[in-house]
C-alpha cells in the first residue's frame, strides 16, 4: 500500500494547492456531507485550485454512513463523467473520510483522493491510515477496503465548527493513543481539559494543535509497522471491541451515540480487564477512569442487555477461531494484543461499567 502522505497545516491553500496539483487527473469532485457543506466549504470554496470542482454532498452524520449513500456518490461521479483517472477530496468527519475514501477506492476500480478531515475524531483517526469503509447490516465498519488517500491534510481551525461533545468524540481516540504510547503523553492528555471552552469560552487550539500532531505521530508509527492490520496495528482497537458493541446496539435502539464516546466506554470495560488479566496498574485504570466519567457521563445500559452486546462483540473483525479477542494493557504503552476472555469476564466488566 502506498505510504500516505500526513500534513499538518498552517496555510490551508498552499497546502490543498500542492496537495491537488500533485495528482495528475481530469476531473475533480468534493465529497462533503449537509453539515461540512455549510460550515467547512466556504473556507475552501474560494481557493483557485477548487475552479472546476463538482461538488457531491451527503446526509450528515454516522447513520448515513449507509450503502444508500455509497451508491449515491457512485452515481454523481458516473453522471459527473469520473474517469479513472479523476481526483476525489473527501472534506468532512470521519463518516465522509471512510465513505469518501471506501467510494473513490472501488470507482472505476479506484481513483486518487484526498482527505480533509474537520473534526478531531477524523483529524487523529478516522482520516489516517487508510481504512475504509461503510456500516452494513447493523455493524461498524462491516464492508470497507485498505486504501492509502494520497494526502491528508490537518488543519485544527476546523476544530473552530465543533461542539463539546464532537470535540470530546475525537478527544477519546487521542486518550486511546496515550495509552498505547508513554506515560508522559497518557499524563499530558490526562492533565488537558476539553471542557475549557464551554465554560470560559476559551478555545485553546493552540495547544490542542500540538496535541493532534502528537497523537497521529502515534497512529503513522503503528500503521507504517502494519498497514493491514495482521499484527501490531491492532494496538489501535483498544477500546474498540467492547466500544463498536456499544455503538451497534445504540443503533438498533436508535440512540446513536457518537464514536468517540463509544470508544471512551469501551476503554472502561477494557482497561478494567487488562487489570483482571493482564496487570495494568488499579491506580492509572482508575485514573483514566475518572477523567473519563467527569467528560463522557456513561451509557445506559441494563444486564439484561449483556448478551446482545456479547452477540455483537462476537462480529468483531479481529476474532479468530471463535472466540472474541481484545487489545489490553499491562501497562501504558505494554499493548497486548489477540488477548482472549471469557463472556463471564466481559460480564463482569460490564458490571464494573455500569457501577462506576
Amino acid at each position: 500500500m502506498e505510504k500516505q502522505e500526513v500534513i499538518i497545516s498552517e496555510n490551508l491553500e498552499q497546502c490543498l494547492t500542492a496537495a491537488v496539483e500533485r495528482v495528475e487527473h481530469d476531473r475533480l469532485f468534493v465529497l462533503t456531507d449537509e453539515t461540512t457543506l455549510r460550515l467547512c466549504w466556504p473556507r475552501v470554496a474560494g481557493l483557485a485550485c477548487m475552479a472546476g470542482a463538482r461538488m457531491v454532498t451527503i446526509g450528515a452524520t454516522d447513520e448515513h454512513k449507509t450503502l444508500e449513500s455509497l451508491t449515491q456518490v457512485w452515481t454523481q461521479l458516473q453522471q459527473g463523467g469520473a474517469t479513472r483517472h479523476s481526483l476525489m477530496v473527501n472534506l468532512g468527519g470521519g463518516m465522509v473520510t471512510d465513505l469518501g475514501g471506501f467510494a473513490a477506492s472501488t470507482f472505476k476500480r479506484g481513483i486518487a483522493y484526498i482527505n480533509v478531515p474537520t473534526t478531531l475524531l477524523a483529524m487523529v483517526d478516522a482520516s489516517v491510515g487508510g481504512k475504509t469503509g461503510i456500516n452494513f447490516g447493523g455493524l461498524k465498519n462491516e464492508i470497507g477496503v485498505f486504501n492509502n488517500a494520497r494526502t491528508v491534510i490537518l488543519d485544527t481551525e476546523f476544530l473552530l465548527t465543533l461542539d463539546y461533545e464532537n470535540l470530546a468524540s475525537g478527544y477519546a481516540e487521542m486518550l486511546k493513543h496515550g495509552l498505547i504510547s508513554t506515560k508522559e503523553h497518557w499524563a499530558e492528555l490526562l492533565r488537558f481539559d476539553i471542557a475549557e471552552r464551554e465554560r470560559n469560552g476559551v478555545a485553546p487550539y493552540g495547544t490542542l494543535g500540538q496535541m493532534v500532531g502528537r497523537s497521529v505521530a502515534v497512529k503513522e508509527r503503528v500503521v507504517e509497522e502494519d498497514p493491514l492490520e495482521q499484527g501490531l496495528r491492532k494496538a489501535l482497537n483498544l477500546g474498540h471491541t467492547v466500544g463498536h458493541a456499544f455503538e451497534s446496539m445504540a443503533m438498533e435502539e436508535g440512540r446513536t451515540v457518537l464514536h468517540g464516546y463509544a470508544v471512551a466506554w469501551g476503554l472502561v470495560c477494557e482497561l478494567y480487564l487488562s487489570t483482571r488479566k493482564t496487570g495494568f496498574p488499579v491506580g492509572r485504570m482508575r485514573q483514566t477512569v475518572q477523567y473519563i466519567k467527569e467528560h463522557y457521563g456513561t451509557f445506559r445500559l441494563d444486564c439484561k442487555e449483556y448478551e446482545r452486546l456479547w452477540e455483537l462483540m462476537g462480529h468483531d473483525k479481529k476474532n479468530t477461531a471463535g472466540q472474541v479477542n481484545f487489545t489490553l494493557l499491562g501497562d501504558i504503552g505494554d499493548v497486548r494484543i489477540n488477548q482472549t476472555a471469557t463472556k463471564e469476564e466481559v460480564f463482569d466488566a460490564l458490571d464494573f461499567f455500569r457501577e462506576t
